[in-house]
C-alpha cells in the first residue's frame, strides 16, 4: 500500500536535505535498538545499506518491519514518522549503494570499506506516516 509524503516534508527524503534517519527496531528480547543511519528515497522506499552481520542486519532479516524517525537538520521540529516493511534486501550492489550514500552525506563517493566486508541494501515500504508540524 502506497502512502503519500506531505508535500510540506517532501524535502526531508531529498539528496539535498541531507537529514539522517532514525532507525528503530526490536531486538530479539523485546527491548528496542535506535540507529542512526543514511537513507535514499527511491520509488517510494527508503533505502538504508548496512554491513553484513551487524546488528542491523541480523534483525532486519528476522523482524523486518520498522519504524523510522527523519527530522530536518536545520529544523528538528519538523519530521516525518514512518513505519512499514523490509520489502527487499540484496547483497549486489551494496558497495555501489553505501559509495552513492557516502557521496550524497560526505560529498565523495570512496565509503572507506574495510577488506572483507560484505554490504547489505535494504529497501523499507513506508506504510505508515506521521507527518510533524
Amino acid at each position: 500500500m502506497a502512502v503519500s509524503i506531505p508535500e510540506r516534508l517532501a524535502d526531508l527524503l531529498s539528496r539535498e536535505k541531507k537529514a539522517f534517519a532514525a532507525l528503530a527496531l526490536t531486538l530479539q528480547d523485546g527491548s528496542p535498538q535506535v540507529s542512526l543511519v543514511w537513507f535514499d528515497y527511491e520509488d517510494g522506499l527508503i533505502v538504508i545499506n548496512t554491513a553484513r552481520g551487524r546488528v542491523k542486519d541480523r534483525v532486519l532479516k528476522r523482524r523486518p518491519v520498522v519504524a523510522l524517525a527523519i527530522s530536518d537538520p536545520h529544523d528538528p521540529y519538523r519530521y516525518l514518522l514512518l513505519k512499514g516493511p523490509v520489502v527487499a534486501e540484496d547483497e549486489a550492489g551494496g558497495v555501489a549503494k553505501i559509495n552513492d550514500l557516502q557521496l550524497k552525506y560526505r560529498g565523495n563517493p570512496n565509503y572507506p570499506l574495510p577488506a572483507g566486508q560484505v554490504r547489505v541494501t535494504y529497501k523499507i515500504r513506508p506504510e505508515t506516516v506521521y507527518p510533524a508540524k
